[in-house]
């Protein structure tokens, strides 16, 4: 096993473009790290960076006890799977993934016994004297594992290796990565574009955004409390509602908010570093959203017109719009409902212990747990 720390990582091309700005960074021991962001972030130079692929511009990279700056790819005892499968065509999947141990000059037994054991683990063993061609996609992608398995590396690293999957593999391999991370309790770094896979596979989730890391923890700590607007917006699906909001009123434990139609919302969050007047944002998720029925009274409504329903089968997601407003409000009911259609008002509630307010900067003020 071995702990990776990046301290102030940075990465300049020649021509002058900087993508990669001063990341501090440390991943434990056999942990699951997981690397998200759009595309276009820095998400996966900064994995060729620790993989030795990418040169570091500035900064230091340890990996376990070793300044790793300089240390070619091949001593760095890591190991990558990148999103093809780059298989040998011609070999069967037995000489694949043995085919770096011969290169190491290991002995017949020696190589034998890593490749029994690592397609044991992957539960490919019947596949041995296959060749790629006459594999499905997710045991290429076993394969591909099972290659970087025979070396037994003090580090994993994945660059999107499920996007050329269909769904329902991407969720079998899913399960099939979190039980080798149990199983082998090696460090592993995975990047991906895909919230969701973030959010299933990772201890801990690094959100970035045009090369910086905006947010680091646990997938439900970042997912119940965002630090900022685009983390907010870039986890969960649907995304967060995110409503222009002014700030009419000011208490110790609570914000009160005016949005676009006129209505008015208290929170229950800290007013520190806020003014009346100030513009903020008001976030909510779906899920968190209430339908009530048109004779309910209660605080925090919006009456809304429905312009568009997803039928989930378990599930119906539900998008309306305020009146004479372009901000698009998405509701997720617990259940399929075929009675909500385009053009129906209805009501909804923003239950004040469950809304996130932003400041002008993007930054969340701090929730109020009341007891």
């Amino acid at each position: 096993m071995s702990a990776v720390k990046l301290s102030k990582i940075s990465k300049e091309y020649a021509d002058g473009v900087k993508v990669i700005h001063g990341i501090d960074l440390t991943i434990h021991d056999g942990e699951f790290m997981v690397f998200v962001g759009p595309s276009g972030c820095g998400k996966s130079t900064l994995l060729r960076m620790i993989a030795g692929l990418e040169q570091i511009t500035s900064g230091e990279l340890h990996i376990g006890e070793a300044l790793a700056n300089d240390i070619t790819p091949a001593k760095r005892g890591l190991a990558m799977v990148f999103q093809s499968y780059a298989l040998y065509p011609h070999m069967s999947v037995y000489e694949n993934m043995a085919f770096s141990l011969k290169m190491a000059k290991l002995n017949k037994a020696q190589v034998d016994e890593a490749v029994q054991q690592a397609a044991s683990i992957l539960q490919i063993s019947h596949l041995l004297q296959r060749k790629p061609k006459d594999l499905s996609g997710g045991q290429r992608q076993r394969v591909a594992i099972g290659r970087a398995i025979v070396r037994q590396p003090k580090l994993f690293l994945f660059d999107e290796p499920l996007s050329n999957l269909d769904a329902s593999l991407r969720v079998q391999m899913r399960i099939e990565l979190s039980r080798l991370h149990q199983e082998l309790k090696t460090t592993m770094i995975y990047v991906t574009h895909d919230q969701v896979e973030a959010m299933t596979l990772g201890q801990r989730i690094a959100v970035f955004n045009a090369g910086r890391i905006e947010q680091v923890g646990a997938p439900l700590e970042l997912y119940d409390n965002p630090g900022n607007l685009f983390v907010a917006g870039f986890l969960g699906a649907p995304k967060m509602n995110l409503l222009k909001a002014q700030v009419i009123a000011l208490a110790q434990n609570s914000v009160t908010v005016q949005i676009a139609d006129g209505s008015t919302l208290a929170l229950t969050v800290s007013a520190q570093g806020l003014s009346l007047g100030d513009q903020v944002t008001l976030g909510c998720r779906a899920e968190h959203v209430l339908m009530l029925g048109e004779d309910t009274a209660a605080d925090n409504v919006l009456n809304v017109s429905v312009n568009f329903v997803e039928h989930l089968g378990d599930a119906s997601i539900v998008y309306a719009n305020l009146p004479n407003a372009t901000d698009v409000i998405a509701l997720k009911l617990a259940t399929d409902t075929a009675t909500i259609k385009p053009g129906c008002a209805i009501k909804l509630q923003f239950p004040a212990s469950r809304c996130h307010l932003f400041d002008a900067s993007g930054k969340a003020c701090t929730r109020i747990r009341l007891s």
